[in-house]
């Protein structure tokens, strides 16, 4: 086996975002692009010799072939350890635990999370931290600065790596060691929650469904929900991981987990209903004939996560990203504890939980997560569901009405527009941003606009700024509406547009999101002028 100097030049557009590099799928297999974002990443972290790291992705198209890739390049690297995930197989909180279990030196993970698959669709390639969440903004930093120096990478001339079987091999001097990727997840969950509560309630007859999507998920629920807990064979559908997803689009919503939303719809719905993405970390909850907004389900489990083991002691704190709905900051101000607003991407939460200050966390966009690893969790999430159901032996209809009975109810939405052209997207912002301080005091679609502004967060633990997170327009009555542009699509641009109303009148509970919205979509579209600058009138996505 020889060590190989390739020589290379910096390739345009390796710039990391909040999750890492996401480009087309053939985009990464460009000469020299994988290999150059890799070798990137052991600069930056200091160089990769006598490190121990973990290796493990969605099974996404191109997964398996990357992971040889970066096995030899860690190799040639002077890596000492790489623990991988049987097939290249591992959710991204399965890697966060282990990474976090083991003692590593960081993990990379190979996904594009609930981005569709496929050799004309999305990849992503991401590095974690020792502690088990995605890299810092300052090792993100260095691992860009590298990409725009590099000159060569090191790689292993070498046979693949076997995979397929669990054990111990060497590559060079380098030892590969393939793991379950479901056992330690697994054991976690089982220290965690009361899995014998969930166990009789299970065989009380209450029935649950779960959809993987054809993701990575699908081995963990099955050993978990129907192996562990003993709901029926077949409760998890779509469970086989596939390179494309089985052609769907793996992100858990009511519009891409269709399948799901119509048999929670259906004549003898089961009492449960759940899905989880491409990579693991996102969920989707639902009780029969009703979807749960995760800025709901968020709320819900602040409220009762001391039903289960882990958390019986309370919390210390809890946190949600800026764009998420206020609803958690009602349920925190109840209970008296401390309550965080953070940029979006998981990684401003890691702070936050290393120091202490919160045990539970999430965001809009369908993630939530607590200490026990640094990474949302589906499968995590919906296990402490079924946890406080159990416990308070009710069904998630009758969980929720009573929530919003003693916490007053959050109606919220996030309308997606998709694919705009990066220029009218910046445009758009651009124009909103400079009319910030003009708004406040002016009547729109029969709202009043009582404060604006442009969140930079002051990050408590580090004193590191964040800039420019996301602008914010503050309407009478508890209406709120945030935009910002997504960074996880792989071209053009996406505005999102969160859309936020309260209300304390029980009378309204059971409205319709949309409707319930209405004046806040209006005041959106004239205060954003959406349609001016994009020539759009409706979302391409209500999440």
């Amino acid at each position: 086996m020889e060590r190989l100097t390739i020589e290379t030049t910096p390739i345009d557009g390796q710039k990391p975002g909040t999750s890492g590099l996401r480009k087309k799928t053939k985009v990464f297999m460009q000469t020299h692009y994988l290999e150059n974002f890799v070798q990137a990443i052991f600069d930056g972290i200091g160089g990769a010799d006598g490190k121990t790291l973990v290796l493990g992705g969605d099974g996404r198209y191109f997964g398996d072939r990357a992971a040889q890739v970066i096995l030899r390049m860690a190799a040639a690297n002077g890596a000492a350890r790489v623990i991988v995930g049987q097939g290249a197989l591992m959710s991204t909180p399965a890697a966060s635990n282990l990474i976090r279990k083991r003692g590593t030196d960081g993990g990379i993970i190979l996904s594009a999370s609930h981005n569709p698959g496929g050799p004309d669709e999305d990849f992503g390639v991401k590095f974690n931290g020792p502690n088990g969440g995605p890299a810092s903004e300052e090792v993100t930093g260095r691992i860009f600065e590298a990409t725009t120096k590099l000159s060569a990478y090191r790689i292993l001339e070498a046979q693949d790596a076997d995979l397929s079987n669990i054990g111990e091999q060497t590559l060079g001097d380098m030892i590969v060691e393939v793991v379950d990727p479901v056992a330690d997840y697994a054991a976690l969950m089982e220290e965690l929650f009361d899995f014998d509560a969930i166990r009789a309630l299970i065989d009380g007859g209450f029935r649950l469904c779960f959809d993987a999507m054809h993701a990575v998920t699908g081995p963990y629920a099955k050993a978990i929900l129907e192996g562990k807990l003993g709901a029926s064979e077949g409760s998890v559908i779509n469970a086989v991981p596939k390179p494309d997803f089985g052609g769907g689009h793996p992100d858990p919503n009511p519009v891409w987990a269709k399948e799901l939303v119509d048999i929670m719809g259906g004549v003898n719905a089961p009492d449960f209903g759940a899905a989880s993405d491409g990579d693991g970390d996102r969920n989707m909850i639902m009780g029969p004939g009703m979807y749960v907004a995760p800025s709901d389900s968020l709320a819900v489990l602040a409220a009762n996560a001391d039903l289960a083991p882990a958390y019986v002691k309370g919390l210390a704190g809890v946190a949600r990203s800026m764009p998420t709905s206020q609803a958690v900051d009602v349920v925190a101000d109840a209970k008296g504890l401390d309550c965080y607003e953070t940029p979006t991407g998981w990684k401003f939460f890691g702070n936050l939980l290393d120091d202490g200050r919160i045990t539970l966390c999430g965001e809009e966009s369908a993630g939530t997560g607590s200490d026990h690893v640094r990474e949302k969790d589906g499968l995590w999430a919906v296990l402490l569901w079924l946890n406080i159901l159990a416990v308070k032996k009710q069904g998630v209809v009758e969980l929720m009405q009573a929530h919003w009975a003693d916490y007053g109810r959050n109606f919220y939405s996030r309308h997606d527009f998709e694919g705009i052209e990066t220029e009218k997207a910046e445009a758009l912002m651009g124009d909103l941003r400079a009319r910030l301080d003009d708004l406040p005091g002016k009547t729109v679609a029969g709202r009043s606009i009582e404060a604006a502004d442009e969140f930079d967060y002051h990050d408590p633990v580090d004193g590191s700024i964040a800039k420019r997170q996301g602008l914010r327009v503050y309407l009478d009555n508890g209406g709120r509406i945030v935009l910002r542009l997504s960074g996880t699509g792989t071209s053009g641009a996406t505005l999102r547009v969160y859309l936020e109303d309260r209300s304390e009148d029980p009378a309204t509970f059971d409205r319709d999101v949309q409707d319930a919205l209405g004046e806040v979509i209006e005041a959106a579209h004239q205060i954003a002028r959406i349609e001016h600058h994009t020539g759009r009138t409706e979302p391409d996505v209500r999440a």
